[in-house]
């Protein structure tokens, strides 16, 4: 375990701003420094994320073209089970999982193994097992990745504990910044569910790392780091990049249908939400600390499972844009929610490493199209902003961050009109879900581990009583 003095001061200075004002006026060549480098660090690690799993599951879907799907998705699942599994049990424990309450337990002054090798092994780890065919995104694992880059970075440049955990929760933002091209998100989200601190200078730190990683997610870009286009292009400088160009329509009376929306995503996420923890709980209760095998069966039910579907379903970033550009049916639709809610659970269940906020996008986003399928089909009236506010109202029902799942669902359009509907879609699903339970997904997480954490220490504690 990595050293985590820190860790053990009873005192929180990360909500210091007095401590980390001094800083600024002492040492602020460090502390701009820092921050570069750890936006940098971060857009490099999230953008080599998403290339590496876009090269393997490229080459699994050339494959797919030579040999049949019922051979290739269980061994390849398999495969990627097991070899993840190998490399985390091996090297780094900590990169199992999403890693999102990795960085909220360090956070809150729990002992967390950080740095570079749990960094490099989510790294490696993540992009074998989600390209082998694990339906899992790229935004939990930035998360942990861009905060053991900034912890490691602040190690290095002996930056004092004031300033250590306001750069890894900006690491973590930045990450989420890196891999949505959503600055404003990664910025909400660091402040909004892992600082939970609005101190004007937090703030202002945080906002130099998240919108530093985006412009440095741009520039790589043009160098073929990460998909797709990026925002820079070096003949016409910074552009405006809209992964789903919609003219955006919105109607007086498409608040009560965005409520209505809000209303029935924020049941289906709690519900999602539950699923997922039960999944992860007997996951655990089954399998107990033997990973490999958790994965290397998970794999091979996921991909025996996905064998048996349309081409459509064997790669989730193809449903992803089918989806947002609304290029499917309400049938198929639906047909995607009900594989996407069932089988995310079982791969977070696993501890794969890998994020649940681009299953939760499009669980969203499916269930947007079709609402808007049946609005249309009653009243006559399509609101085209269902899509990108259904996908902001899932992911804010499971996370219970509200403003951070408009500004990532605004990031696909880039249009500020539709920032309206998202976030009544969003407010609602928030609320509505935290009549069932006021915590996150995250945070049941964490006391789920918690929980784990103790009966192991018990249990060894007892097999030594007994033994002596």
């Amino acid at each position: 375990m990595q050293d985590n003095n820190d860790q053990n001061q009873k005192s929180d200075p990360l909500i210091s701003s007095r401590s980390i004002r001094r800083l600024l006026e002492r040492r602020w060549f460090v502390v701009v420094l820092a921050l570069s480098l750890t936006g940098l660090g971060a857009t490099i690690t999230g953008l080599l994320f998403q290339s590496g799993i876009h090269v393997l599951s490229d080459w699994r879907r050339d494959l797919l073209h030579e040999v049949p799907a019922w051979i290739v998705l269980p061994v390849l699942g398999t495969f990627g089970g097991f070899v993840s599994g190998w490399l985390i049990s091996n090297f780094a424990p900590a990169a199992a999982g999403a890693g999102v309450t990795h960085i909220m337990g360090f956070l809150r002054h729990k002992s967390v193994p950080m740095g570079l090798r749990v960094g490099l092994v989510k790294l490696v780890a993540g992009i074998i097992a989600i390209g082998c065919g694990f339906p899992l995104g790229p935004e939990g694992p930035a998360v942990q990745m861009g905060g053991s880059v900034a912890w490691q970075m602040s190690r290095w440049l002996k930056a004092p504990i004031a300033f250590r955990r306001v750069i890894v929760a900006a690491g973590g933002g930045a990450g989420i910044a890196a891999v949505f091209s959503a600055p404003l998100g990664g910025f909400i989200y660091a402040i909004e569910e892992l600082l939970h601190s609005a101190r004007p200078v937090v703030l202002l730190l945080v906002l130099i790392t998240t919108f530093s990683a985006d412009t440095w997610a741009d520039v790589l870009g043009v160098f073929g780091l990460g998909s797709g286009a990026k925002g820079f292009q070096p003949n016409l400088g910074f552009l405006l990049e809209r992964k789903f160009p919609i003219d955006v329509e919105f109607f007086p009376i498409d608040v009560i249908y965005l409520i209505s929306l809000g209303a029935l995503i924020g049941v289906l996420a709690e519900l999602y939400t539950r699923y997922v923890l039960m999944m992860q709980r007997q996951g655990q209760h089954w399998f107990g600390n033997r990973l490999i095998l958790r994965m290397s069966l998970s794999g091979l039910v996921l991909g025996s499972v996905y064998a048996a579907l349309p081409s459509s379903f064997h790669n989730l970033d193809e449903l992803f844009h089918m989806i947002g550009s609304s290029e499917t049916g309400v049938s198929q639709a639906l047909a995607g929610f009900v594989v996407l809610f069932f089988s995310t659970g079982l791969a977070a269940a696993s501890g794969a490493p890998g994020g649940l906020f681009m299953p939760m996008l499009t669980l969203g986003g499916a269930m947007g199209l079709a609402c808007g399928d049946w609005v249309q089909s009653l009243t006559g009236h399509l609101p085209n902003t269902y899509v990108f506010a259904g996908m902001g109202a899932f992911v804010a029902g499971c996370s219970r961050t509200p403003i951070t799942a408009m500004f990532l669902a605004f990031a696909l359009v880039k249009d500020l009109l539709i920032l309206k509907p998202i976030l009544v879609a969003c407010l609602t699903s928030f609320l509505i879900a935290r009549l069932f339970n006021p915590h996150s997904i995250y945070e049941r997480q964490m006391s789920m581990e918690s929980a784990d954490e103790k009966r192991t220490k018990s249990s060894k504690q007892l097999n030594q009583k007994v033994s002596s």
